[in-house]
């Protein structure tokens, strides 16, 4: 499989009347990303703020973090049998948006945890005090269930990521990278006296708001699954992981693992 990742660094993030990127500052229309995270009716309201490296800002409780992306070409779309439909990924060309994450919050379970600190010693302990953060915070309706919470605040942050991956659909990467890689029968034909790599990825699947998904279906349900590395960099495997923060690997990091 060959995937083309296009590279769209972010300098900047700026509340603007349109959504728009230019020159390596993403605008960002709080109309309409609002109404992008509203698409679910169990979300009450939700509010955005930008969190930028060096202010004195903490960010909790986090529950996810998301690389906006966008399939250019290819079979699949961005996080499929989540928000695309379900199709095999991990060819083709995606863009992402670096050097910035939508962070999503909300106090879905009764201890809090989960802590971005943009400044200061906590700074240290974490990769997304370096990011240009979208911090959206999602309020529920009234008696919704736990788990039915985590739910809707994840789908509305895949939601609002794949809105702004969007807008550099037309764009022209400032960097490409391609990876290639052989199936297992191609690598054996191929390379008959090398030995053969498999890398075991562990998914935190332990019950509700501790899974993580594959494809969109829950780790729980599914059989061990050989994939490719770029099926993964291309978003086959998204977080769910609500509860502790010291077992989260959030989105963010699957797509960049």
């Amino acid at each position: 499989m060959r995937l083309e990742m296009g590279h769209i660094y972010i300098k900047d993030i700026q509340f603007a009347a349109e959504s728009k990127i230019e020159d390596g500052i993403l605008y960002v229309s709080e109309e309409a990303v609002k109404a992008v995270a509203l698409e679910d009716e169990k979300i009450k309201s939700v509010s955005f703020d930008i969190a930028k490296p060096g202010e004195s800002v903490r960010i909790t409780p986090v529950k996810d973090v998301i690389e906006p992306r966008v399939k250019v070409e290819g079979r699949g779309g961005i996080f499929p049998g989540v928000i695309a439909k379900v199709d095999t990924v991990g060819e083709g060309k995606t863009y992402a948006l670096k050097g910035m994450a939508v962070v999503t919050a909300g106090k879905i379970v009764g201890f809090q945890e989960g802590i971005i600190d943009m400044t200061g010693p906590g700074a240290d302990y974490t990769p997304f005090s370096k990011t240009l953060n979208l911090v959206m915070v999602c309020e529920p309706v009234d008696g919704i269930k736990q788990h039915d919470y985590e739910k809707a605040v994840r789908f509305a942050g895949f939601r609002v990521a794949v809105y702004l991956g969007e807008l550099a659909r037309e764009l022209t990467p400032d960097e490409t990278k391609v990876y290639e890689t052989c199936t297992i029968k191609e690598g054996m034909e191929k390379y008959p006296n090398l030995p053969r790599v498999a890398y075991v990825q562990m998914l935190q699947s332990q019950g509700l708001l501790h899974d993580t998904y594959v494809y969109g279906v829950d780790a729980k349900k599914i059989v061990p699954t050989i994939m490719s590395p770029t099926e993964v960099m291309d978003g086959a495997i998204v977080s769910g992981n609500c509860v502790s923060a010291c077992d989260k690997n959030p989105t963010y990091v699957h797509l960049n693992n």
